[in-house]
């Protein structure tokens, strides 16, 4: 049995998980293997989270995390430079394109 706890290192916290989840999908996206630890074990609870990275990564999860921090770069502006495919956001528009069809399809007409 190995001891892998002591393979991993505790790399950051934050407030909020929003700003954690997009400081994990930066670092993975640059091929970083993280882990998030929720400060909350309430579904939906936004309670902060704290990213947890091997032994390995961590100096280069670092690097990385420090270059968004000297860029000024907060959550918000971190969130705007992410794609929809890097925050894991599919654009199936098949939804609401029936949606918008059914709302238009019985307008102005007698019955």
């Amino acid at each position: 049995m190995t001891n892998e706890a002591d393979n991993w290192h505790q790399l950051a916290r934050y407030d909020t998980n929003m700003q954690g989840e997009l400081h994990a999908n930066l670092l993975r996206n640059n091929g970083v293997t993280v882990s998030l630890q929720p400060l909350s074990a309430i579904p939906g609870m936004n309670s902060g989270i704290v990213l947890w990275v091997e032994k390995t990564d961590l100096a280069q999860a670092q690097h990385i995390l420090q270059s968004v921090n000297n860029d000024g770069a907060d959550g918000a502006s971190l969130l705007a430079q992410m794609s929809d495919a890097e925050l894991g956001i599919s654009n199936d528009t098949s939804s609401s394109q029936a949606i918008s069809d059914s709302s238009t399809m019985n307008k102005g007409g007698t019955l």
